[in-house]
C-alpha cells in the first residue's frame, strides 16, 4: 500500500488484508505486503517485487490527484507494455458507484515481460471493484505471460 499516513501508523492498512484474502482464495502464494510512503519508496518496493520474479503485483493508494499521489509515476517506468483497457474498464465500473473513480490515475501493464502490475486506489471499495475485474482476467493474462496458448 502506498500511504504516507498508514506507513507512519496514523491509521491501519485497510486494503492489504482485502487483497491478501483475494489472492489466498485463488491459490496465489502470498509475498511480502509492504506499506510504504508514496513517492520513491513505492518505486523501490516495485523493484524489489520485480527482482523477486513475482507473477502479480497489486498496489493500492497514491492514484488520486493530491500532490502526494505519485504511485502512477513510480509505476509507469517499470511497465514494458500497458494494458489501458483494464484501467478504462475499472474506472467505468467504479463510476457506477462513485464519480470519484474517474479521477483514479492508476496503470495496469506488464513489467519485465512476465509480471502483471496493477495500481488500485486506496479505498477498500475501490480495491474490491478492481479485484472483481481482475478476477475475470487475471488467469488468462498470467497464462499468456507464461506462454500458455488460448
Amino acid at each position: 500500500m502506498a500511504s504516507t499516513r498508514a506507513a507512519a501508523g496514523v491509521y491501519p492498512d485497510r486494503t492489504g488484508p482485502v487483497i491478501d484474502a483475494w489472492l489466498g482464495e485463488r491459490g496465489f502464494t502470498l509475498g511480502e505486503r509492504r506499506v510504504v510512503p508514496d513517492g520513491d519508496p513505492v518505486g523501490a518496493a516495485l523493484r524489489t517485487a520485480l527482482d523477486a520474479g513475482v507473477d502479480l503485483v497489486i498496489t493500492t493508494g497514491g492514484t488520486g490527484v493530491s500532490p502526494h499521489d505519485l504511485t502512477p509515476e513510480q509505476t509507469l517506468p517499470h511497465l514494458d507494455r500497458l494494458l489501458p483497457g483494464l484501467m478504462e474498464e475499472f474506472r467505468r465500473r467504479g463510476a457506477a458507484s462513485t464519480p470519484l473513480a474517474l479521477i483514479s490515475r492508476g496503470h495496469a501493464g506488464i513489467a519485465r515481460g512476465r509480471t502483471l502490475v496493477i495500481n488500485l486506489p486506496g479505498s477498500p471499495n475501490g480495491v474490491k471493484d478492481g479485484l472483481g475485474l481482475l478476477d475475470e482476467v487475471v488467469n488468462h493474462i498470467l497464462d499468456q505471460l507464461h506462454g500458455v496458448d488460448h
